[in-house]
């Protein structure tokens, strides 16, 4: 099968990116800025399988117009797309009180309008082929978070979006599913996430620890496969038991 990921060249996005290749998939992914690291994950790609391609795109995922252009040069390139992973996210915190226009639209539109536009550009192929899978990540911040308004808003609204392809393309063949990430250690969290809300991570997640991309990766890549074919509509945390935000 053949991947595209969103956000890509690092973090959780990177992870899903090497196990899709290491399960055997080729895979399309995008980056925004990060161009040494998305040709670094595509030599860990080489390493892993060479005879499995693993291309980067530039992309912009909050440009309609982009995506599209993407999108067709990866059919081009790949003839196919079969799993969708919507991963490419994009933090501005602040509390609600201090919030600007440009925090809220900017945040929302890579978090929410990126993956509408995503999930359209390849639909039409996917029900050509009369299969897909498509996975929106998420966040346990998606039930409220605080000075996390517009990320929490735009994350809640991945739910009403993955149910609804689930029901209007679920007769096709195609899937949508959500994915829920508890805290785990990435560039973002390490940059985002305050020294507080890491200590209660750690003190109250049943699991006692952050979790390992790794581990988020192996979900999506089974959301992904032909044996998740009645997985369809679900939202599925992977939080070490601790399904809030503070």
């Amino acid at each position: 099968m053949v991947y595209f990921v969103t956000g890509g060249s690092r973090g959780i996005g990177a992870a899903i990116v090497l196990e899709a290749i290491a399960q055997g998939h080729e895979v399309a992914f995008t980056y925004l800025t990060g161009e040494e690291l998305a040709r670094v994950v595509c030599e860990k790609a080489r390493a892993l399988r060479p005879e499995l391609r693993c291309r980067a795109y530039r992309l912009d995922v909050r440009d309609a117009a982009a995506v599209e252009k993407v999108a067709d040069q990866v059919l081009g390139d790949f003839d196919q797309v079969d799993v969708v992973v919507n991963n490419a996210a994009f933090n501005r915190d602040n509390l609600a009180v201090s919030m600007s226009d440009e925090e809220w639209h900017d945040v929302i539109a890579a978090n929410l309008h990126g993956p509408f536009y995503v999930c359209r550009a390849f639909l039409t192929s996917m029900l050509a082929n009369r299969f897909g899978r498509i996975i929106n990540i998420s966040s346990v911040s998606a039930t409220g978070a605080t000075g996390q308004v517009n990320y929490a808003a735009a994350k809640a609204g991945l739910q009403g979006l993955t149910c609804s392809l689930a029901k209007e393309y679920g007769p096709k063949g195609i899937t949508a599913n959500l994915v829920m990430p508890g805290y785990f250690e990435t560039e973002m969290t390490r940059a985002t996430m305050s020294a507080e809300n890491q200590f209660f991570w750690n003190k109250y997640c049943p699991a006692r620890r952050v979790g390992q991309v790794e581990e988020l990766a192996k979900v999506v890549c089974f959301l992904g496969s032909e044996g998740s074919s009645y997985v369809n509509g679900a939202s599925i945390p992977v939080t070490g038991g601790l399904d809030y935000a503070p």
